[in-house]
């Protein structure tokens, strides 16, 4: 009897799906497939990671993690509807991702990777009435998070949930008191976002990708220091790497209002570098140019290349997004 005892565990549970799922499928089924790919590359995945969370499965437009502390739980679901918020700033809603999520933390019973019970299924529950972009936790996950996390949450009372005995009280998330709803709030404008594609090694020497890798990680690591841009993460942009690119459907994917790709040829012992700077909405190119060195000492060359190209793309991307709050339309011409 002792062989077949059921085994248990405390843990906070995070449930969560996408808003409209079915709508977003049917205006573009393949489209709103590779943007929850995206999505799950970076930032869900790696922010789940972060948090100590593991995820126990998905379940089409949904997803269910386990963590060991609600504080991490919670902190982890704020970050990421933080992050897919702003990932999609300025997107038509047809090419925009939402998620609702909901936190519970309670017993659960274990078998195999998977979990069940009562706690999961008030998770659940709690996702079903989440906001769009929103999160709902239960009274004992907010009293774990009381005071430790730096967000306001709203009592909406006892709610009574199917199959679930008794009533549950409910916590939502003031979603005025999260980093992206702040900004918004004060007139901010949001960032606009780019992604460095792979460059294409030309040369016909596999030795020469690891310069031309190189040279991505340094211009996103100096891109990522101007303050008014989001850079997408390299794991992200390099799942391109070595595949034909319509920089239309890429930006949809990575939801990047800008895209940069170039090349690498190397002859005799110089290096040519070329990039171009793209409006992923239009495809049209808003920059392009070359950069020449030679490859006595390969580190420095990368380093001068990289501050070159950030140097040359800051103002251009200054300059694009003038014009393009020029040609938005105004809400409320008083203001």
């Amino acid at each position: 009897m002792a062989g077949n005892r059921l085994q248990r565990r405390l843990a906070a549970i995070l449930a969560a799906d996408v808003v409209g799922y079915s709508r977003l499928m049917g205006l573009d089924e393949a489209g709103t497939l590779a943007r929850l790919q995206a999505l799950r590359r970076d930032p869900i995945d790696p922010t789940i990671a972060a948090h100590s969370g593991r995820i126990v499965k998905l379940m089409g437009d949904g997803a269910l993690v386990e963590f060991a502390s609600a504080v991490d739980a919670v902190a982890c679901a704020i970050k990421i509807q933080e992050l897919v918020r702003e990932r999609f700033a300025g997107r038509p809603e047809e090419h925009s991702i939402q998620f609702r999520m909901g936190i519970n933390i309670g017993d659960v019973i274990i078998e195999g990777e998977d979990i069940y019970g009562d706690g999961v299924n008030i998770a659940a529950r709690l996702e079903g009435i989440a906001e769009a972009g929103g999160l709902s936790i239960s009274e004992d996950a907010w009293r774990q998070i009381k005071g430790k996390i730096a967000v306001d949450f709203v009592d909406i009372g006892e709610k009574e949930f199917k199959n679930i005995a008794r009533p549950v009280r409910v916590y939502r998330l003031d979603l005025g008191s999260t980093t992206v709803a702040k900004t918004a709030a004060a007139g901010v404008a949001r960032k606009p976002a780019i992604a460095v594609l792979p460059f294409q090694n030309m040369s016909g020497d596999p030795e020469q990708e690891h310069f031309a890798d190189g040279m991505v990680e340094d211009i996103i690591t100096d891109l990522s220091r101007i303050d008014w841009l989001f850079v997408i993460a390299r794991n992200s942009s390099f799942v391109y790497k070595g595949k034909p690119v319509d920089v239309r459907q890429v930006g949809l994917e990575l939801g990047v209002r800008y895209l940069l790709e170039g090349s690498v040829r190397k002859a005799g012992g110089r290096f040519r570098v070329t990039a171009q700077l793209i409006d992923a909405e239009s495809g049209a190119h808003l920059w392009a140019d070359k950069f020449e060195g030679g490859a006595d000492d390969v580190f420095d060359l990368q380093d001068r290349i990289a501050a070159s190209v950030v140097e040359a793309v800051e103002p251009s991307l200054r300059q694009a997004e003038i014009e393009r709050a020029w040609r938005k339309r105004a809400d409320d011409f008083a203001a």
